[in-house]
Formats: C-alpha cells, sequence, structure tokens
C-alpha cells in the first residue's frame, strides 16, 4: 500500500515485467499511465536512474501550445493539447493548467508571411489561430513594446488563445499517483546500463539493481535515448543539447500571456507564484551539461527587455540548462527499432513538455499493439530512410 504521506510507492523492481518503461519523466510516466488506463497493461515498472521528473520535467519553461505549421505536427500537439483541457479532472489534481494565451511576435516582413501561413495552415487543421496587428497586440498584451521606433519593431503576432502554462512539477505527481494507482511500480535509482537481447529480440534489462526481465522495452529518457539505444547498436539520428532558462524574483501579477519571438530570441511568462519565466535557444554545441552560461543568461535578458522595458530593474534569481534532443527535421521519434520489442520515444527538442499526454497516449498504444498509433505513424524512425521528413525547422514560430 502507499504510506498516506506519500504519494505512491517506492518499490523495489520485480524480476519481471510485461512492459519497462526507461526514463521516469513527463513522456515516461504518461506512457505508464496511459498503458494501464487506456490498455489494462498493469505490469508495468518505470526505471528512472535518477529521481521522478528529475530531468527535463523540471527543467523547462512550461509553455503548452498546438499551433505547430505541418499536418502531422499540428495534428499530434493538438491531440495532446485536448487532453491537457480535461486532464486536471482526470488525474484529480490541481495542475495549474492555465489557457492564458501564446503570442508569437513577427518583427519583419518574413515574419509576418511566415505567421499569416501559420494562422491559416492552423485553421485548416481545426486548430485556433489568430493575426493580430500591433494595436491589437498592445491590447492584448499592454505592456510589451509596440513603439514603431523600437530596434525590432511588433508588426504582429499570432494568437492561440488556448495556449498557456501548466505547473510542471503537479504534472509529474499527478501522473505518478494514478499510474501508482492501477499498479505501476516506479522504481527511482535504477539506471539502465544495458540490454539483453535473444536473438534479435529485447528479453531483459540490465540495471544498476540488477536484471530484469521484460516483454517489451519502452525507451523515454529524452536526450540520454541515444546513449541507451547506442547499447544495442542502434544510432538514433538525434543531438543533445542544452536549452537555458531562468527566473525572476517574484512579482505582482503583470504579465497575463505567453509571449514568444524568435527574432528577439526570447520566451516569457509569468508562473503563478510571481516569477517570470524566460529561455531562448539552445546551445551551440553538444552536451548534457545541465548548467548555464553567463552569455547565454545575458542575451536572453537583453532580448526580453527589448520587448519588455518594464522588466529593467527586475532581478534574476535562478538559471539553469534542460537537455533537448533534437533530430535532423526536429520532430520527435516515435515508434519500433530494428531490435524487436524496443520501443522508442525521442527528439522532442524544446517540445516535450507540451506533448506530455499525447506523447503518452500514443506511445502507449503503441506498444500495446505493436503498431503505430495514426498520429505517431508520421514520426516512425525509417522517414530518415525514405525521407518522408517532417520539417518543423523554423516552421513553428520558434527554430529548433
Amino acid at each position: 500500500m502507499t504510506h498516506p504521506d506519500f504519494l505512491w510507492r517506492n518499490p523495489d523492481p520485480r524480476p519481471s515485467y510485461d512492459v519497462i518503461v526507461v526514463g521516469g519523466g513527463g513522456h515516461g510516466l504518461a506512457t505508464a499511465y496511459y498503458l494501464a488506463r487506456n490498455h489494462g497493461i498493469k505490469n508495468v515498472a518505470v526505471l528512472e536512474k535518477g529521481w521522478l521528473a528529475g530531468g527535463n520535467m523540471a527543467r523547462n519553461t512550461t509553455i503548452i501550445r498546438s499551433n505547430y505549421l505541418w499536418d502531422e505536427s499540428a495534428a499530434i500537439y493538438e491531440h495532446s493539447l485536448k487532453l491537457w483541457e480535461g486532464l486536471s479532472d482526470e488525474l484529480d489534481y490541481d495542475l495549474q493548467f492555465s489557457q492564458r494565451g501564446v503570442l508569437n511576435l513577427a518583427h519583419s516582413l518574413g515574419d509576418v508571411r511566415e505567421g499569416k501561413r501559420r494562422v491559416n495552415a492552423n485553421r485548416l487543421n481545426g486548430v485556433d489561430a489568430e493575426w493580430l496587428d500591433p494595436g491589437e497586440v498592445r491590447k492584448f498584451c499592454p505592456i510589451i513594446n509596440v513603439s514603431d521606433q523600437a530596434r525590432y519593431p511588433v508588426l504582429g503576432a499570432t494568437l492561440q488563445r488556448r495556449g498557456g502554462i501548466a505547473k510542471h512539477d503537479h504534472v509529474a505527481w499527478a501522473l505518478a499517483r494514478k499510474a501508482d494507482a492501477y499498479g505501476v511500480d516506479l522504481v527511482q535509482g535504477c539506471e539502465v546500463t544495458g540490454f539483453e537481447l535473444a536473438g534479435n529480440r529485447v528479453v531483459a534489462v540490465q540495471t544498476s539493481r540488477g536484471r530484469i526481465a521484460a516483454g517489451k522495452v519502452a525507451l523515454a529518457s529524452a536526450g540520454h535515448t541515444s546513449v541507451l539505444a547506442e547499447r544495442v547498436g542502434i544510432r538514433l539520428p538525434l543531438q543533445s543539447h542544452p536549452l537555458q532558462a531562468l527566473v525572476s524574483e517574484l512579482l505582482e501579477p503583470v504579465l497575463d500571456c505567453v509571449v514568444m519571438s524568435n527574432a528577439v530570441h526570447v520566451y516569457v511568462s509569468q508562473a503563478h507564484k510571481g516569477e517570470l519565466v524566460m529561455g531562448a535557444g539552445i546551445d551551440a554545441y553538444n552536451s548534457y551539461g545541465q548548467r548555464g552560461g553567463f552569455h547565454v543568461i545575458e542575451a536572453q535578458m537583453a532580448a526580453a527587455l527589448e520587448l519588455f522595458p518594464i522588466f529593467s530593474r527586475v532581478r534574476v534569481l535562478r538559471t539553469w540548462a534542460g537537455i533537448v534532443d533534437v533530430s535532423p527535421d526536429a520532430s520527435p521519434i516515435i515508434g519500433r527499432t530494428p531490435v524487436d520489442g524496443l520501443y522508442v520515444n525521442a527528439g522532442w527538442g524544446t517540445g516535450g513538455f507540451k506533448a506530455t499526454p499525447g506523447s503518452g497516449w500514443v506511445y502507449a498504444h503503441t506498444i500495446a499493439h505493436g503498431e503505430p498509433h495514426p498520429l505517431a505513424e508520421p514520426f516512425a524512425l525509417d522517414r530518415f530512410s525514405t525521407g518522408a521528413l517532417i520539417d518543423e525547422h523554423g516552421a513553428a514560430a520558434v527554430a529548433h
């Protein structure tokens, strides 16, 4: 039984499971939850080398939106957003999901053309999207500097009103609690060090806490997925980069939407407690470091002050970096691998948090049935050999 003071058990691993999910972040927890809830597969272990949700789940900027350009991307992110809209009730936990609207600013004629194109593409896909002129931007978010004398004048913006933020810790805790209630074992401090194959089929994982047999193994460890796959001879087309972010000291409510700018590269929201949460672009180098570099933080703050002069006296409280795993077409990889019984869910880049429930839903379906969920089918690994890429580089209002 779960101790009354805890949300979930902290069990030792059993000798075998029907499914082992490697990675106890948002995607791993959502996958385990939906395996049990949607498919009745409850003999499941989530193996996490550290602590649950201690990686990217605790190191992101919590933005949720579905206004991606390409049909395949819009479909899977919109599925996720619809799940977000009912997730607090479903999990019986306040996720602090706030649909406050996401603005993507345009600062050049190229930005304007791209933004209007994306608005039209979104509408064709049933995704809510609007184009705002500078006056409408000022009305929606009065503290943005929309002066035509600004170095990067705001020429307009796209708006997805259903977009917003949620509290990442609450999401992880709620998914973990529900998965545990179904009987899923959430095993912390258990690093997967290798895989045991019988012919071309995975039959067990080797861990820091011993051998554990498995009917199926599902990788969901973000930037470290490529390291794990290499241990069975699979070279995934992923590069891992640090993505730095920061929070400010606590402020009174001043920013009631999410503002993103690709040209003046920063995205800003205000968390429920009051801190400003800011992020920008990924570091150019490959690394698994979870620390920040001052020059990147300085560029983020300079960009924020271009858009929000009101923040000039705000102090930075804390900085960090998450690890983003980027594929060649900036789209995720979901599905089977060349090894029987081994599945992969990775390559979400900077879109991982917003995809949490949708990713878990389609990944659980794929694992349960041994065939890709229709929304996951375009994101199969073999697209890099067939050439059927879904190139979201620069197409989704971010450059990564």
